[in-house]
Order: structure tokens, then sequence, then C-alpha cells
């Protein structure tokens, strides 16, 4: 095999690398990661270095300008090294903005009247046993059985080879006096977890975690099972965003070359690794006295995570490998926690809908309430659950990753130097930002994008079919390499040194990202036979939830036109949902009847969604009854055409 000499600006020395090689691959071998957010598939541009020397050939410019290509610029998953070559890579976009669940952890109410003796499976017991001597000899295992069975009750424990290994050396050390952790929900029969030599206080914690690997965010919460509080949380962005944004580009990067879906799994487990140090340490302790683990997670990071195959989940029909996942332990799964601890991933329904909606649902209330309840997850996949105590019903659609930044020129994470919120003056269409972090802007984040648009149509820059309107008297709106763009912010303005613009192509995809949320849940409710104005409660689920602006979401047909007192933000109800699983063993199996309960629509085979879909792709709606306010509010203004 041929190889050239690649050098990479920021890393430290030359390697060699194979011809024909990816500039992605490349770059790993020289140490430098380089973020792939769609996956490697050559449609978010987000990629881009530049060319100094030598033989790079692009196999495409698609998201390149012709100046872009002109000063050397290439997509780093779409060029291949064919000779000597030195490629410069921008600074790649780091995660600055702390969350919010990474601060709040005294915010989170132990459920009334938590009894671990009565809701947990997991049992601690302090037992004495008779030593061995010449008259008794009984085997270590049977000695510890028999006081286990005469003790507790508990008849033929399992226990690991591991465990077994160290069970001699514990009991001599506490001279016969033994700390035993048992799990009495085991599958087959109840299974020893952990023994320690003496008698451990009553008061002492045993540690458990609630986990929930989101698309964009991975949340950990550590718990002090004994009391059912939560001593400490942590989040962080899901290492497996350099790899994808959304699911389909993770499942289709997963399929690569037969290492994709181990590289994934690698990342994830290493974000959680990362997110259990942090909070561990700030409760006090190290992972490994965590025994107990409950994980949520939408169908396919929960197949990424364990390792499984993806692909069937976006092949029609569209079927999972698994959505009711048995128990493992830590060592089989791979977390580094204690490694006989019992990891429960929680059931979820179909292939867009996994356990992330059947445990927020959970933590919303959706499923023992009277009222009907609309329980949305605005995010790549767009959940949607429409019901009561009665009956559920749930669909999901494929919204993409345009509100998270993803297919928009100058769209970013909420990092530092986000633009999170925008207002637009009706006479001058002069804009006024408000930054993540403050000082100069870098781009537009989800919350931006979401306000920008409102504003956009509000004061007639664009109209309600995403066009913009190019006689206005400002130099804001313009022809731009990619069409007609409206400029948010001027390059001297700007951490970039270029203008900050929204282009048609950007506000089109944004259109389609909103119309698949809103049909989601229209034909659901239709499909069901439920008006949407009967709806008494609106429970938005999510992290990203919590930074939208209700009535901006409503100006472009994002959400329903309701009173905005029927709306209600809750955060990341996933983790919560989790952590009740993992307090009460009645809960986790509320969580499996939720799942069992929850009528699956697909939306693909339901002819009305594209219907539904296509009069949603105006602003905010072909059907301006669906929207009085807005239709109060979007009258002509002065200046505008």
């Amino acid at each position: 095999m041929h190889t050239v000499t690649f050098s990479l600006d920021p890393a430290p020395a030359p390697v060699q690398v194979p011809t024909g090689a990816l500039l992605t691959e490349a770059a790993r071998r020289a140490g430098v990661e380089i973020a792939q957010p769609c996956g490697g598939q050559g449609r978010c541009g987000r990629c881009a270095v530049r060319i100094a020397t030598g033989g790079v050939r692009r196999r495409s410019t698609l998201r390149l300008s012709a100046a872009d290509v002109a000063a050397g610029m290439a997509l780093a998953c779409q060029s291949v090294v064919e000779g000597d070559a030195t490629v410069v890579v921008p600074p790649q976009e780091q995660i600055e903005r702390h969350l919010t669940t990474d601060l709040t952890a005294a915010e989170v109410v132990v459920p009334a009247g938590y009894d671990p003796a009565r809701a947990q499976p997991l049992r601690r017991l302090a037992l004495t046993l008779p030593p061995p001597s010449l008259d008794d000899q009984t085997a270590d295992w049977a000695r510890l059985q028999t006081a286990l069975r005469g003790h507790a009750g508990l008849e033929n424990v399992a226990v690991s080879l591991p465990l077994l290994a160290r069970l001699g050396t514990v009991l001599r050390q506490g001279h016969w006096r033994v700390t035993v952790l048992v799990d009495t929900a085991a599958a087959g029969a109840p299974r020893l977890i952990d023994l320690q030599p003496g008698h451990t206080p009553a008061d002492a914690p045993v540690w458990g975690a609630a986990v929930d690997i989101g698309t964009t965010t991975v949340t950990v919460w550590l718990v002090d099972l004994t009391t059912g509080r939560v001593a400490a949380q942590a989040a962080e962005y899901n290492g497996q965003i350099a790899r994808g944004e959304d699911v389909i580009s993770r499942i289709i990067y997963a399929g690569k070359n037969g290492e994709g879906g181990a590289e994934l799994r690698d990342l994830v487990l290493g974000t959680i690794t990362k997110l259990l140090e942090r909070a561990a340490r700030r409760a006090g302790t190290t992972p490994d006295t965590v025994v107990k683990a409950t994980v949520a997670g939408n169908s396919t990071m929960m197949h990424l995570f364990l390792g499984l195959p993806a692909t069937s989940i976006r092949l029609m029909p569209f079927v999972t490998g698994v959505n009711h996942v048995p128990s493992f332990t830590a060592r089989d799964v791979g977390l580094p926690i204690h490694p006989e601890a019992t990891v429960d991933c929680l059931p979820g329904v179909a292939s867009y809908v996994g356990a992330d909606i059947s445990a927020g649902v959970l933590a919303a209330g959706v499923d023992d309430s009277p009222m009907i309840s609309l329980f949305l997850d605005i995010g790549t996949n767009g959940e949607t659950v429409l019901g009561s105590q009665e009956w559920l019903a749930t669909c999901a659609c494929s919204a993409g990753p345009a509100f998270e930044g993803a297919g928009v020129l100058h769209g970013m994470r909420a990092t530092r130097g986000a633009i999170e919120e925008v207002w637009i003056d009706g006479h001058t269409f002069e804009p006024t930002c408000r930054v993540i972090g403050g000082g100069p802007a870098r781009g537009l984040c989800g919350s931006g994008l979401i306000s920008l648009l409102a504003e956009l149509f509000i004061t007639g820059v664009i109209d309600k079919g995403g066009n913009i309107n190019l006689t206005l008297p400002t130099p804001r709106v313009r022809a731009g390499d990619h069409g007609p763009e409206y400029v948010v912010a001027w390059a001297d303005a700007t951490q970039t040194g270029a203008d900050i613009v929204i282009t048609r192509v950007d506000i089109d995809n944004l259109l389609r990202a909103k119309a698949a949320i809103y049909a989601g849940f229209v034909v659901l409710a239709d499909g069901v036979g439920v008006p949407l104005e009967t709806v008494e409660r609106v429970l938005i689920g999510g992290a990203f939830g919590k930074y939208i602006n209700v009535e901006k979401a409503v100006e472009i047909g994002l959400l329903p036109d309701m009173p905005w007192e029927r709306f209600h933000f809750l955060g990341n109800t996933a983790v919560r949902g989790a952590y009740l699983a993992l307090l009460d063993r009645s809960a986790r199996q509320r969580i499996a009847d939720i799942a069992g309960r929850m009528t699956y629509i697909e939306l693909s085979a339901d002819n009305s969604f594209y219907d539904a879909f296509t009069s949603a792709l105006f602003l905010p709606h072909t059907d301006l009854s669906r929207f009085p306010s807005v239709r109060v509010a979007a009258t002509p203004v002065e200046g505008a055409v």
C-alpha cells in the first residue's frame, strides 16, 4: 500500500497515511478529531478544512461556495489524500455552556413517602455467620446461603465467579461478620451484588445512577437509594455528536467499515464515564460504589450504547432489534461502576419512540391523569404522545436537526457565542440579538433560529412561504452566494470576521422541521379522534424545550395556538423517569405498562401525514384559522411589501 506524508495544523508532527484515505481518517491518525455532524455524508458543511499544500481531491463541494473552494476549503468527510499534503483545521466547536441539569440537584424532590424497604429490590443485609470448625465443615458459599435463607428468606441466590472467588477472604477478614447486597428483582433468582467484611452502618449510602442518553446530551443523576436523594448531577454533550448530530447520521456511520458501531459505543461510554466520575466526585464517592443503574434513551441511542446493530431502525419497515432490553451487569455492558451492578435499560415502544419517551410519560404524569395531555419532545425525532389515564397514542416524525443548528449555514449548538434570541425593529428591520456568554456572535442556535424566524415573519422580512423580501429599504436583505439572505450580524460584530446570515435555504430547512413536528401531533390527534383544541395540557419535555419562547414558537406554527397557561415546560423528563424507576420497582413496572399501552402510529404509512406536512410548510400554516393570535400579529407593517 502506497503511503504519503500528511501534515495537519494543529497536529504536533506529520504522519504517514495510505493514499485514498479520507481527510477525517488522516486527521484521526494525526491525533486531531474533526467533527462530522451529518455522520460523514457531506450534508452539513461543518467539517470544512483548508488545504494549504499538496494532493487532496474533493469528491464533493456541496455546502461550499465558489469563494470557499478558491480559498482552498474542502469538506474533510468528502475529500481524500492522494499525495503529500498539509491541511489546516479551523478551531472545532467547544461546548462551553453549562447545562442547567449539571447544577440543579437540589431541585429534585424525593417522591413523597419513599420507603426503600418497600420500593427497592436491593436489600442490604448485615449477617453474622457461625465460623467453621472440625465439627462444622460447611463450605463458605453454603454457609452464606444458609444465613441468607434464615435471616432474609432468600432462596437460590445466584453468584458470579468473581464474587465467589472473593467470598472466603471477605468472610475471614470480617471474622464471619459480613454485609451483603442482593438484587431481589434479578431474573430467575435473587443475585448477590456485593459483599464487604464487617457490618456497614445502616445509614450508609447505597449508590445508584439514573442515566439519560440523549442524542445531543447525556445526563447522569447519582442517587443515594437509602434516602432517595439526588446527591449530584452531571451533564455533557454526547461524544457521538462528532460522528453525526441526528440518529440517522449515526446509524449510517455505525455501518461504515464494520467499525463505526464500536466507535460510537466507545464514544458514548466515554461520555458516561466522564459524567459518573464528575458526579461521584461531587458526592464524595467513586463510580465503583454504584450498584444499580437505570438507562433511558431513544431506540437508536440504546442500540448504539449496547453495541447492537441499528441498521434496521432506518430501513422499511422500521423495526428495532429489541424494545424491552433484558437487565445486564455493568461488566457485560462496559459501564465503569461496580462490575456486578444491575444495569436496567428501560423499555421503548418502536424504532422512533424509545425509552426516553416511555420514561418521560411517567415523569410527566400523562398516564395517571384524567386530563387529555399532549406530550412533546421537540428534537430531531419529534416524538409525540397524546392521551390520558384511559388511553395513550404515540408517533414520531423525522424533523431533522435544523433546530439544533445543523443544516443551517451559520447554525451551531447552544454554546458560547450562539445567538439565542432575536428582536427585529418593524420599521428599520434592524435586529437586536442576545448572545450566550455575551460578546460577539459566532452563529445561531435552535432557540435563536425559532426567534429569528418568527421576527422575520412578523415584521414582513419574509412572507408565509419563507421568501425573503429583497425590496425592503435595508441592506440587511440581499442576494448572497446561497441565494436571498438576511444579515443577522455584520462581520465587524462577529467572532469569525464574517457576516452571520440566514438564507432562503436555511429557512426552507427550518420550515420542514417545524412542519414535521406540527403535522405529527395534528395527524396523531386526528387519528384518535381528538380535536386539538380539546387538549387540556401541552407538556414539553427535553432540555431544548426549556429555551423555547412560546409566543414565537406559536408564531411560526411549531406549537399549537392555545392559551399560554396550557403550556408546561418540564425539562429533562427522560432522566426524571429513569430516576423514579431507579427508586421504585412499581415505577419501573409502570414504565413497562406505559410502553405496552401506547398505540404506535407509523406516520410514513399514514397518507394524511403528507397533506398535513405540506399544509404546515407555511408560516404559521396555510389554514390561518388554526392560529388566530398570529393572524392578528402578522398584519402588514410600514415599509413591508
